[in-house]
């Protein structure tokens, strides 16, 4: 139960739900249909969740055509991380930058709210690093899709919810929560690249 809590705290960090809601709202502003506004929720959730399954079914299948190993890319992969951990708490929060993304005129649930609100690079990435073929059987890279899709659902409740919610932590509190996960997915990503590290060189067990 344990590790199943951990992957949920990871992908609720890369994906970030409550960074998603001031999003939501730029990109719903001028619609004044309810019905509307729901469907572009569950298209966005729709489109973020087949494009982590297929990083969770393809993935590791595109890295070993290459023939890079994965110890590589999850080094790699928690690089980038961590640097994406590093524009969320210090540069401009995830609801700011995305927000600018839909005054410029990209309105649409694909561009920015399925890709890359909800289904960010740091998720696909997650969604690669977490289901290992070398290290996962099917039934925990399953176990780890239910867990993916969870974090997705409750993103979709808080669509559905955005106004009410806004109301209560306000443009600013969605800024705060946003750059503290930042700070967790910096945790996150330095004991990524740690464990590639041992795996890739043999220094021993993998990091916890």
């Amino acid at each position: 139960m344990n590790e199943w809590i951990k992957q949920f705290v990871f992908l609720w960090a890369v994906i970030d739900p409550i960074g998603t809601i001031p999003v939501f709202l730029a990109v719903t502003a001028s619609l004044k249909d309810p019905v509307m506004i729901r469907r572009i929720a569950y298209k966005a959730t729709a489109i973020a969740a087949l494009v982590l399954l297929f990083f969770v079914l393809v993935g590791e299948l595109l890295l070993d055509a290459m023939g890079i190993p994965l110890e590589a890319f999850q080094i790699s992969g928690g690089l980038v991380l961590f640097l994406f951990a590093l524009t969320m708490i210090f540069g401009e929060s995830k609801p700011e930058e995305e927000i600018g993304m839909v005054a410029r005129g990209m309105q649409t649930a694909v561009f920015p709210l399925a890709i890359p609100s909800i289904a960010s690079p740091g998720a696909m990435m997650a969604a690669v690093l977490l289901t290992d073929n070398h290290r996962f059987s099917i039934i925990h890279q399953a176990a780890t899709s239910l867990v993916i899709l969870s974090v997705l659902v409750v993103t979709l409740m808080f669509m559905l919810l955005a106004s009410r919610i806004q109301k209560v932590i306000g443009e600013g509190g969605a800024s705060v929560i946003s750059r503290v996960m930042g700070l967790i997915l910096a945790a996150v990503a330095v004991n990524s690249v740690l464990t590639g590290i041992q795996i890739y060189f043999g220094l021993g067990n993998a990091v916890p």
